[in-house]
């Protein structure tokens, strides 16, 4: 792979990651510049030669204790930005978890549509092409953007790990009906993958104003291994009411939990419970 024209930046909130990007490619991060202005205000600049270069940005959209999801996606717009007028001959956004995914339809009268709105500002800025990992709805993602787009999937990676472990009959569980066919999809690559039976179930789940309520599970869970499977984790809530209604299910076999986030990667999207008798 040659890297005589490649430069790739990764902004401050997701350096950790961004270095392990860097070292699994052989090569260096590119140097930039982040200040901070007392009035809460901020300037990025690349502090290297970016003219006619190919490059990559990477930052993870995901509010923390350090920044909120807005500080973080005007920094990526803001950099993007100085990077088109520092002549970068392309520009692309590595961004594996993607803020603002999850309202990408209306709902309710007048509703906004987040997702198109974030597509338009990075398009505003001149982002050539954007790479995220397993939004929130791939349909929505893709149709939001009118530049270039990749969406890569960690499914490949949990499959194998559970495969690994699959002693007892499994069944992939989705804490609501809108999972079901990213359940489904799990589930049948996993019985592919097993050679063995693998049955699926949901759980029933209603919001209204932010609460949510619905605790029936629809499906076998008796006996059997849950693989609970959600795209997107703020609180916990629905997990943890998924995990408490497989668990009070005839027979529930559900004792000891375990958590698997990708690896290597800092974002909450992916998150799969499963639970062991032993």
């Amino acid at each position: 792979m040659s890297t005589d024209n490649l430069c790739v930046f990764t902004l401050t909130s997701s350096r950790d990651f961004g270095e392990r990007v860097a070292e699994s490619l052989n090569i260096r991060l590119a140097e930039h510049e982040e200040r901070e202005f007392e009035d809460g205000e901020h300037k990025l600049r690349p502090l290297e030669n970016v003219r006619g270069k190919d490059v990559f940005v990477i930052a993870s959209l995901y509010g923390d204790v350090d920044q909120t999801v807005n500080d973080k996606l005007v920094r990526l717009l803001f950099f993007i930005g100085a990077l088109k007028d520092a002549s970068a001959v392309r520009v692309t956004a590595v961004i594996p978890y993607l803020c603002y995914a999850r309202k990408d339809r209306k709902t309710k009268s007048r509703d906004p549509v987040t997702t198109r709105y974030v597509a338009g500002l990075l398009e505003a800025v001149g982002v050539d092409r954007v790479v995220t990992m397993d939004v929130h709805n791939l349909a929505a993602y893709q149709n939001a953007f009118r530049c270039h787009t990749d969406h890569l999937e960690a499914k490949s990676l949990f499959i194998e790990y559970f495969a690994s472990r699959a002693v007892h009959e499994m069944v992939v569980v989705s804490p609501d009906v809108g999972g079901i066919k990213r359940a489904e999809q799990f589930r049948e690559a996993l019985q592919q993958k097993t050679g063995n039976p693998v049955t699926s179930a949901f759980m029933e789940k209603k919001r209204s104003a932010g609460v949510v309520s619905g605790e029936a599970v629809v499906g076998d869970v008796e006996g059997k291994v849950a693989v609970i499977i959600d795209d997107m984790i703020v609180s916990g809530g629905t997990i943890a009411r998924t995990v408490r209604a497989c668990h009070v299910a005839p027979a529930g076999c559900l004792l000891r939990p375990h958590t698997d986030y990708l690896p290597a990667t800092p974002m909450k999207t992916w998150l799969y419970l499963h639970w062991n008798r032993w």
